[in-house]
């Protein structure tokens, strides 16, 4: 043991306040390296001049310096209170020595999570990881059915082990090590100090020096990322992004949605309308089958290269139905599908409605329905917790939710849920039981088989899941095979001659593009089907949304109703008025006429133009009254969302005509 107590035997880098700065420098260099393994991985870097190299890995150290610091503050704190005399114990060693070990195999975790992540959407931790953790049943289940998880889990264990096992060995001498108050005080103080001085000067919200998106996040830390996402799920959109006087907004927006067969119905600050038709039309049952990221990539029909991975449904949609060819997702996740499909509601920033706490009566095809004296029911493989499915559908239009606890006989599972020919055959048994009632049925049915850890039951298709490994490629020609399956059932049933049925992917399968808003791989594919609405087979080349699928199914259906929809009916409307709602993380953008327009957060908004179909949108620099134009018309529809919403005013049960600034007044004061 070492008796005496010179500055000589115990110098600082071997005190413990060099063992917190080792501990500080270390993570700055593990997030170095793993923004180096992003940036060769993802960032085309043969194609990045080193100005813009430097800028991203000295914008990213900026952050990680300060990521680092905060993360080391607990450590300098615990050093600061322990006092000499209890510092060297042996429980002190321990829980020291276990404490770092376990904070290292943690963080090493998260680095290979944070890679893998970045693997599947392009982006550091956004609001996809915020959602994930919510549901740690289906996300961790999803993660250890998909990737080598005990692998990883003893990688980042030995890492762990291997830190701990230098640091304290090459540290030995500091629990020997006396240290004033004043100097333990003092170096905390100075690491708080710090802090404070440098929060200021990191953008919380991401950053945007290039107009290359991909890059942008490499340069991101991903902490950083995640406590942005956080931060802005339920923000006030008035406060961050760009808006116009509400006259003119509403305005704006009326003139969008005005339509041929649609008159308004309110004053100037409701968007009602009605919708013209025929009331003698039959009532034609719909069935609306939303696929898991069936994005357009995997259709031969829709020019994917090579050979198809869906020819069930190439042949039914060029063959049997008005095949619509240019149509984009509004976002990225499921509930974005839901909000744009069932409720043709824009994608605001922050969380879809699907997830929000206002979201007791908003409009959707179901209440449409409804009205006309629809039975209503929705189908999910998985359980209707996730992500508020459930909750959405029973207080919004669906008289029963049937969730996996509901499927008594099971052929396959994953941990998302029952595969999806046990679904449809289920849904093919409660669609023949309400056909018998008489009375028209909507049926609402969302997959769950094209996902991670794509596997399904063997047999199915000539490949086997598990060899040589899982792929996408193979859920989706599972997922094929089961619609195929389903319109073979459903071509049998008597209901198939007056049903109207609708195939229309959530979103793409993987997020890519450098712009904010990565609109090439939004794509989806949307079929209508049945003899009830489709006489001859046509495919339609109109720019279209998810948001569009609603207005048009109703269109078809030509019976008279009323809406708030902010989505168009494409068989009818304008086509020099096609527009594409978008949503990507924080940013919300509109598509029109080869522009698109992205408002971000701080009222930051980006140009690009190019066709997508062709080619990645090139920015534009200098916006020209048509990109201007379309700036006011984004600013004017997302602004309108968000005030609706927020006021609980997009419902029209239970609303009178005429809801004018009387009635907002009312519900802008209502707890």
């Amino acid at each position: 043991m070492i008796t005496s107590a010179s500055p000589k035997d115990f110098p600082w880098k071997r005190s413990r306040f060099g063992f917190a700065a080792f501990f500080f420098l270390s993570l700055v260099t593990a997030f170095f390296l793993l923004r180096l393994v992003l940036f060769v991985q993802f960032g085309s870097p043969r194609q990045v001049s080193a100005g813009t190299m430097a800028h991203i890995f000295l914008t990213g150290f900026h952050a990680d310096f300060l990521v680092a610091l905060m993360t080391t503050l607990p450590l300098l704190f615990w050093f600061a209170v322990v006092r000499d005399r209890a510092f060297g114990r042996p429980w002190q060693k321990i829980l020291l020595t276990a404490g770092c070990w376990l904070f290292w195999t943690v963080q090493v975790f998260l680095l290979f999570t944070e890679y893998y992540f970045f693997d599947e959407f392009k982006s550091r931790f956004n609001t996809v990881a915020v959602d994930y953790l919510l549901y740690p049943t289906e996300v961790f289940g999803n993660i250890r059915e998909s990737y080598p998880l005990n692998t990883v889990v003893a990688v980042c264990g030995v890492a762990g082990l291997a830190w701990v096992l230098g640091a304290f060995w090459y540290f030995r001498q500091m629990w020997f090590q006396p240290t004033s108050r004043a100097s333990r005080f003092l170096h905390l103080g100075m690491a708080v100090i710090f802090c404070v001085l440098l929060l200021p000067t990191v953008n919380l919200t991401g950053t945007r020096f290039s107009s290359n998106r991909t890059l942008n996040e490499i340069a991101n830390n991903g902490s950083i990322s995640f406590i942005a996402a956080f931060w802005t799920r339920d923000l006030d959109y008035t406060a961050f992004y760009r808006t116009l006087p509400r006259d003119e907004a509403y305005a704006r927006v009326r003139k969008l949605l005005t339509a041929p067969n649609a008159t308004f119905v309110g004053d100037r600050y409701s968007i009602r309308r009605k919708i013209s038709g025929d009331p003698g039309r039959p009532r034609l049952n719909v069935v609306i089958l939303l696929e898991e990221s069936l994005g357009s990539e995997f259709w031969g029909s829709l020019g994917r290269p090579g050979p198809s991975l869906t020819p069930e449904m190439d042949k039914l949609a060029v063959e049997e139905g008005l095949f619509f060819t240019n149509i984009y997702a509004c976002g990225n996740r499921t509930v974005r599908g839901f909000e744009g499909v069932l409720s043709s509601f824009p994608p605001l920033p922050g969380d879809s409605i699907v997830k929000r706490d206002r979201s007791e009566n908003v409009e959707s095809i179901a209440r449409v329905l409804k009205r006309e004296g629809y039975d209503t029911v929705f189908f999910y493989g998985g359980r209707g917790l996730f992500d508020g499915m459930r909750s959405y559908a029973v207080r919004n239009g669906w008289d029963r939710f049937i969730e996996q606890k509901d499927f008594p006989h099971l052929t396959f599972t994953t941990i998302w849920g029952v595969c999806d020919e046990d679904t449809y055959a289920r849904a093919i048994q409660e669609f023949r039981a309400l056909a018998l009632t008489g009375r028209p049925f909507l049926g609402t049915i969302m997959s769950v088989s094209n996902h991670k850890p794509y596997t399904y039951p063997r047999g199915r298709i000539p490949e086997d899941p598990d060899k040589p490994r899982r792929t996408r490629e193979k859920a989706v020609k599972y997922s094929d095979w089961c619609l195929g399956r389903f319109f073979d059932m459903a071509k049998k049933e008597p209901f198939w001659t007056n049903t109207v049925f609708v195939v229309v992917a959530d979103h793409g399968a993987r997020v890519y593009g450098s712009q904010d808003i990565p609109i090439f791989s939004y794509e989806i594919p949307w079929v209508i089907l049945g003899p009830a609405v489709v006489k001859k087979p046509r495919q339609i080349g109109m720019l279209g949304n998810s948001l569009d699928v609603s207005p048009t199914l109703l269109g078809l259906i030509g019976r008279p109703y009323e809406t708030l929809f902010f989505g168009r009916d494409l068989l009818k409307d304008p086509p020099d008025a096609a527009r594409a709602l978008l949503n990507h993380n924080r940013d919300i953008g509109m598509f029109s006429q080869d522009r698109m327009v992205v408002l971000g957060l701080q009222k930051v908004v980006e140009f690009y133009q190019g066709d997508p179909k062709v080619a990645e949108l090139k920015p534009v620099k200098q916006a020209t009254p048509p990109f201007l134009e379309l700036e006011q018309n984004a600013t004017a529809i997302y602004q309108v969302a968000d005030d609706l919403y927020m006021h609980r005013l997009y419902r029209i049960d239970g609303m009178p005509e005429g809801v004018g600034a009387s009635m907002r007044e009312a519900a802008t004061n209502s707890p």
